[in-house]
């Protein structure tokens, strides 16, 4: 695996398939593979002066159309993947792990004040259910699932499924089994 592309690993994750250029290209019709290939067009040109300038521009202009607010600067490891479009909000500070399953409605911010004052960090093989919200200097462990309309804004251990609001950790070493499909 490691002689493909994160951008390959990105869209691998939507159909267990290997992808070429131009079969990424068809894929692109689909509103989450499109941002996720701009997104990643503009981590790898960001720094160069006239492409970084474009694939910004571009970037910009699809994040207000699918309502996608994910920044080029935060740190996404491979095999990302957003469940559905719509009204997502990723804090630029962040950090996530590999095979990490986003879904609609997530908002994954920064407190800006009190004891967890910062941005989340977030495992490998996460999956964020729809309408989540995860704030603060945490840290959410590995195979740990978040479930819809949970608010989360404390450490959460590897091997958890969190729910609720507040939110409530339950160990359970298969937390994402069945969830997190195609891993890289």
């Amino acid at each position: 695996m490691s002689n493909y592309s994160t951008l390959q690993k990105d869209f691998y994750r939507e159909s267990g398939k290997w992808l070429s250029t131009f079969k990424i290209w068809a894929k692109c019709i689909n509103p989450n593979l499109h941002f996720i290939y701009i997104l990643r067009k503009n981590q790898q040109f960001g720094k160069v002066p006239v492409v970084g300038f474009f694939w910004r521009l571009v970037l910009r202009h699809f994040q207000i159309k699918y309502g996608f607010q994910i920044y080029p600067e935060t740190q996404i490891g491979e095999g990302f993947y957003l469940g559905h479009w719509g009204s997502l909000v990723i804090n630029p500070k962040t950090i996530i792990g590999k095979n990490c399953n986003i879904a609609q409605g997530v908002t994954i911010g920064q407190q800006n004040r009190g004891k967890n004052e910062g941005s989340p960090e977030i495992g490998n093989e996460v999956w964020i259910g729809p309408n989540a919200v995860i704030v603060g200097n945490i840290k959410i462990g590995n195979n740990v699932l978040i479930a819809p309309n949970s608010y989360v804004n404390f450490d959460i251990p590897s091997d958890s499924v969190v729910t609720g609001n507040p939110a409530k950790v339950y160990p359970n070493e298969n937390a994402t089994e069945g969830y997190i499909n195609y891993k890289i």
